[in-house]
């Protein structure tokens, strides 16, 4: 399964612990958008300046804040790095930990760079929980933000025009 089959299907709900030990809980009909991004390593350098930049967005970028946006990381480190991770980098939303891999299957995120190692994808999830579009962008982790940010404004675009 590759990241893009997802696409128009229910985005998969999921429970992974959050980088202070509890359980979080995603369910895909939580009537707001959210940005799901699968990432390699908490701490790289490419992964930090991710997850800064949607840190940043969240609180800069009209179109994120005006949306109600929902960010979600998952990378395969543990709590205790991911606690690390958020507490340094000074993140404000849910950085999961996938220890086992599980669910970076349940979502066809496989591996990038030749195999090395785990690929960069997000997902953009809308208010109905339907996956509407996908980036696999491993080396380019500023792609990610610009990603959702053009999700943004497609979506409420068309949650502007009136169907007939």
């Amino acid at each position: 399964m590759s990241p893009s089959s997802l696409i128009g299907k229910e985005a998969p709900a999921f429970t992974l612990k959050n980088h202070d030990g509890k359980d979080y809980e995603f369910k895909p009909d939580s009537a707001t958008p959210t940005a799901i991004f699968f990432y390699p390593k908490s701490g790289s350098y490419g992964c930090t300046r991710e997850a800064c930049q949607f840190r940043d967005a969240l609180v800069e970028n009209d179109a994120f804040k005006g949306s109600n946006l929902r960010v979600i990381g998952i990378s395969p480190d543990s709590v205790e790095e991911q606690d690390n991770f958020v507490k340094k980098q000074k993140l404000t939303y849910p950085v999961l930990s996938d220890s086992t891999g599980e669910f970076r299957k349940l979502y066809g995120v496989g591996k990038g760079i030749l195999g090395l190692v785990d690929a960069r994808v997000t997902y953009f999830v809308d208010s109905k929980g339907v996956v509407r579009d996908v980036v696999d962008a491993t080396m380019n982790y500023a792609a990610h933000v610009s990603f959702v940010n053009k999700c943004l404004a497609k979506y409420a675009k068309e949650e502007a025009t009136p169907s007939s």
